[in-house]
């Protein structure tokens, strides 16, 4: 019995069916309460972990078929570019503002990272690696990579900065009041990536065609702006 168990642990089906299992009942119950803070990922991430802890199952085994997962993160980030062409009129009437808040967006996270490390005492190489940290992850880890980062810590700061976007993104906005909604999408999208971008999906057609459109753009000019920021204030 305890060699089908390990077998199974072992398979790459038991890190696909985990995932999709924890995501499910994190919908189920998101869409039940309506609670933002019971976001599916979050819901998913907290569930896989004490799941794993619980049997004591490593990693590494979840991970042969949980990798299988990330790698259909590309395609679904060019996903988003659906909605954006349903508003291509919209780009084209607001492309200078769009363009210059995505700059100066990206260049804030990447000043803004840089100097919470240097206030919390952290070493170069952490701070490094947190740069990327408002990027989609699979540019932010060629960025790491190219910064001299450390992808893991890359990685998990993406997760948490796009989590704290679906959490409190749309807050924020309410907060300060930011009703225009390329503005809002602008905003979540540069400073949130892909996971903020599903919530300004579930905000509306134009908060989503916008936020897509920042992921890529901010992944571009953070790949520009980062190795030029990170020589001149570190």
């Amino acid at each position: 019995m305890n060699e089908i168990i390990t077998s199974l642990v072992s398979s790459p089906l038991f890190g696909i069916i985990i995932s999709l299992l924890t995501f499910q009942m994190g919908s189920m119950l998101y869409k039940k309460t309506g609670l933002v803070y019971l976001n599916p990922l979050v819901l998913s991430m907290l569930m896989i972990i004490a799941f794993l802890v619980s049997f004591h199952i490593s990693f590494d085994d979840y991970n042969k078929g949980g990798q299988f997962i990330s790698y259909f993160l590309g395609p679904a980030t060019v996903i988003l570019a659906v909605p954006l062409y349903k508003k291509v009129n919209l780009l084209k009437e607001n492309i200078l503002p769009i363009l210059g808040g995505i700059t100066i967006g990206s260049a804030t996270g990447i000043l803004s990272i840089i100097g919470m490390c240097r206030l919390f005492g952290l070493d170069e190489l952490v701070s490094i690696s947190m740069i990327p940290k408002s990027i989609t992850t699979p540019i932010g880890i060629e960025l790491s990579n190219q910064l001299g980062g450390l992808p893991a810590i890359t990685v998990a700061g993406i997760v948490f900065t796009g989590i704290s976007g679906v959490l409190i993104g749309p807050m924020i906005c309410k907060l300060f009041k930011i009703d225009n909604k390329v503005a809002v999408g602008i905003a979540i999208g540069t400073s949130s990536h892909a996971l903020g971008t599903t919530k300004a999906v579930e905000l509306g057609e134009t908060e989503g065609a916008m936020s897509g459109l920042a992921i890529g753009i901010a992944g571009l000019i953070t790949v520009l702006l980062a190795p030029l920021l990170a020589k001149i204030f570190m």
